[in-house]
């Protein structure tokens, strides 16, 4: 029999039942950078009994301004092993799945074959993102798709909202246009910021791994996108 103790809390929230449909859960997370990372922990520290992360980058110096697993100490180390160990401190009797790999698209269907309860997109760069979502949206395995944290200073104004009502986030503008190339016009669940984005933070980079730019981040702010997506999953597992 699994310890639950420490879950007192949560229980006293929600109660028996929620708490055991999260227990019973399967949750899959793609990307352990600053959104990812986040949300992976707080969905651990919910009680959730099964979960996959996936992430094939190691920790950047740049990374430590905003991702959980960055720290002067873990430099050049993979974000999904730091992220493993940290989520079995957490709760050892979780049933944990760490994929390190980048992942192209052909190996999107393979990965969701499993058929999680839950998806929760933290991908940053745009093909990879577009291919899990389309595949993820054809199985009809519930989700929620973080679209960009960056280039934005206030948490407070973080939305829940379906694709098709994103607006001032370039990041959400892109994946909108794609999915409607591919006849997806709504029914992705979304966490976006419509706060004008500080266009000047925009930065270039060297094209690797389907990314060609990215905007300036703030510390608290892909955590608050973590916060929120995780919240999302949470709220639906227990409310199916």
């Amino acid at each position: 029999m699994k310890e639950r103790a420490w879950l007192g809390r949560t229980e006293l929230l929600v109660g028996a039942e929620k708490l055991e449909k999260l227990i019973n859960a399967h949750v899959l997370i793609v990307g352990m950078g600053g959104v990812g990372s986040f949300a992976a922990e707080f969905i651990a520290r919910s009680g959730i009994g099964k979960m996959t992360i996936i992430d094939g980058d190691v920790v950047d110096p740049t990374n430590r301004n905003r991702q959980l697993p960055a720290l002067a100490t873990t430099h050049g180390l993979g974000k999904a092993t730091l992220m493993g160990e940290r989520l079995l401190q957490i709760n050892p009797e979780l049933e944990l799945n760490v994929i390190k790999e980048f992942v192209h698209p052909e190996r999107v269907a393979d990965l969701l074959s499993c058929q999680p309860s839950y998806f929760i997109d933290a991908i940053d760069s745009i093909t990879p993102k577009l291919t899990f979502l389309k595949t993820a949206y054809a199985l009809g395995i519930p989700m929620v798709s973080s679209m960009g944290a960056g280039a934005k200073l206030d948490p407070t104004r973080l939305r829940v909202a379906d694709i098709s009502q994103t607006y001032n986030c370039p990041f959400a503008q892109q994946v909108r246009k794609q999915l409607k190339m591919a006849g997806i016009y709504k029914g992705i669940k979304t966490v976006f910021s419509p706060e004008a984005p500080i266009k000047e933070s925009l930065m270039l980079t060297d094209g690797k791994n389907f990314k060609k730019s990215a905007y300036g981040t703030i510390s608290y702010l892909p955590a608050a996108f973590g916060g929120v997506v995780a919240s999302v999953a949470i709220r639906d597992i227990m409310n199916t």
